[in-house]
């Protein structure tokens, strides 16, 4: 018998993957119930993923009862066409994970998040607006400029 040859990494996402995106839309899929799936309305925001594996989310969505707005920051890390973002909140930590697919034409991504309970599941639609090229900028003290007097 042969040995089986290693399989190295999986090849890394061309460039324009890592970018900051705008939320378009937010489909929720739910096995429980035979509704068809529910399209969020008021869906806004951002997704910004960095070549270094940090993301920032930013999703707001604008129901009757007012605004609800979703803001992680934490890591995400790929593997063929699954996407898992771990990050803090006040609930301490937390995983999310799912598919992603990346359209670099248009610069479009999916991303499937798995719901509970097994088999539901979110869908949100983004559109790259620029790309990142490096980690997020330290964040600086910089004092306020003065006002001239005249």
């Amino acid at each position: 018998m042969l040995p089986v040859a290693a399989q190295g990494p999986l090849p890394a996402p061309v460039p324009s993957f890592y970018a900051t995106y705008q939320y378009t839309s937010y489909t929720v899929y739910d096995n429980t119930s035979a509704a068809p799936p529910t399209a969020v309305r008021g869906v806004g925001g951002t997704l910004i993923l960095r070549p270094n594996g940090t993301y920032e989310k930013h999703l707001s969505i604008v129901a009757p009862s007012g605004p609800h707005y979703f803001n992680q920051t934490g890591r995400f890390t790929l593997a063929g066409d699954s996407i898992r973002f771990a990050f803090t909140d006040l609930k301490g930590s937390d995983v999310q994970r799912g598919t992603f697919r990346f359209d670099p034409v248009t610069k479009r991504l999916t991303v499937s998040i798995i719901g509970y309970p097994s088999g539901n599941k979110g869908v949100y639609e983004l559109v790259a607006t620029e790309v990142n090229t490096t980690p997020a900028p330290k964040a600086s003290r910089s004092k306020p400029a003065k006002k001239a007097r005249r």
